[in-house]
C-alpha cells in the first residue's frame, strides 16, 4: 500500500500517520515493525519515528500471512456475492460453521475460503469480520488481508458496518416496532450459552414486525451492537424464542435450525471509502414456513 504525503500531514511521525490517517491498528503497526514487514519512505527503509515531509511517498509491505494448523484449504463450493481486491462477501448456507472447531474440523467457510484463495494464487489466511453462527444463514463479511481486516474491524466498532436479519419468532409480539436494550453475558454454568445479565455487556437490538401468522411472527431485525447470540438471547428473554433454536427454547417441530438469516449488509470499502450495500433472499426453509407466499421483503 502507498500514500503520498500532503501538506496537511507534513511533520507527522510515521506511526501517527499510519494509525490516525490510514486507519492501521497499533497491532498491525507492530506486525510491520517486528514480524518481517517493511516501511519505505521514497524507497528507503524507515522506522515508525521518522518524521514525514510533504511530497514524500510512504509504502508499507506486509510479511506473508501464516495459516494456522487448523486452516486447511478445501476446494468446496462457496457463494460469493461481492468481491474486490480487499473484501469478500459470502452468502453462507445454514449448517456450515464459519471457522474450524473441535466439533467441525473441516468443510467450514474458512476451509472453503482458503481453497478459493489457492485457486486464485492469493497468499492470504482467513479474516472474518462479521461471523455467523453455524445454523444462521446469510451475508458474511470477510477481509481478504490483515490490513483491510484492521480497517473494517475499526469501522465495525464505530458502527459503520451495518447488518439486518430476518427472524421467525414464536407467538406475536406486543409491539410492532421496538428496541431491545438489555445487557448480555456468558451464562454462569455454560461455555456456550448467553443470557440477559445485569453485569453483561450492553446489547441493543432494533426490530420491526413484517408478517404475523397464527403461531409465529416474521420480524426484520437490525443490530446496533454485535454480542454473541444477541438476537437469539433477546427474543428468548422476551418469551418469543426463534423457531428451531433449541439452545434458547425454540420449537423444533417446524424447523430444525434457528430461523435466522442475515438479509442485508452495508460497509465502507476499506480504501476507497465507497459505501457498499448488499442483500440476499430468504432461504427456502424459512420462506416455506410463511403462510402467505408473497410479502414485502424490506
Amino acid at each position: 500500500m502507498k500514500w503520498s504525503i500532503t501538506k496537511e500531514h507534513d511533520s507527522m511521525l510515521v506511526r501517527d500517520f499510519l494509525h490516525q490517517v490510514c486507519g492501521l491498528s497499533r497491532r498491525i503497526i507492530k506486525v510491520l515493525k517486528f514480524q518481517g514487514g517493511s516501511i519505505l519512505v521514497d524507497g528507503a527503509h524507515k522506522d515508525v519515528r521518522h518524521k514525514l515531509q510533504e511530497g514524500e511517498t510512504i509504502q508499507i509491505i506486509f510479511p506473508p500471512e501464516a495459516r494456522g494448523p487448523a486452516m486447511v484449504a478445501e476446494r468446496l463450493p462457496i457463494e460469493i456475492v461481492y468481491e474486490d481486491e480487499d473484501v469478500l462477501v459470502i452468502n453462507k448456507p445454514a449448517g456450515i460453521a464459519t471457522i474450524p472447531s473441535v466439533n467441525h474440523t473441516s468443510g467450514t467457510i474458512a476451509n472453503r475460503l482458503l481453497g478459493y484463495y489457492d485457486e486464485q494464487n492469493l497468499q492470504y489466511t482467513v479474516h472474518i469480520v462479521t461471523r455467523l453462527d453455524r445454523d444462521t444463514s446469510g451475508l458474511l463479511l470477510v477481509a481478504k488481508h490483515r490490513l483491510s481486516h484492521s480497517i473494517l474491524s475499526r469501522d465495525q466498532k464505530l458502527g459503520a458496518v451495518n447488518r439486518s436479519y430476518y427472524a421467525i419468532v414464536e407467538g406475536q409480539l406486543q409491539e410492532r416496532q421496538s428496541t431491545i436494550d438489555l445487557p448480555i453475558g456468558r451464562k454462569e454454568d455454560s461455555i456456550i450459552q448467553r443470557a440477559v445479565l445485569p453485569d453483561g455487556q450492553q446489547a441493543i437490538t432494533h426490530y420491526e414486525v413484517e408478517q404475523e401468522m397464527a403461531d409465529e411472527t416474521l420480524v426484520s431485525v437490525r443490530l446496533q451492537t454485535g454480542r454473541t447470540h444477541q438476537i437469539r438471547v433477546h427474543f428468548s428473554h422476551l418469551g418469543h424464542p426463534l423457531l428451531g433454536d433449541d439452545l434458547y427454547g425454540g420449537d423444533l417441530t417446524k424447523m430444525k435450525r434457528q430461523a435466522l438469516h442475515c438479509k442485508s449488509l452495508a460497509f465502507n470499502q476499506p480504501f476507497s471509502g465507497e459505501r457498499i450495500t448488499l442483500g440476499c433472499d430468504m432461504p427456502g426453509d424459512m420462506a416455506s414456513l410463511l403462510k402467505e407466499k408473497v410479502f414485502d421483503h424490506k
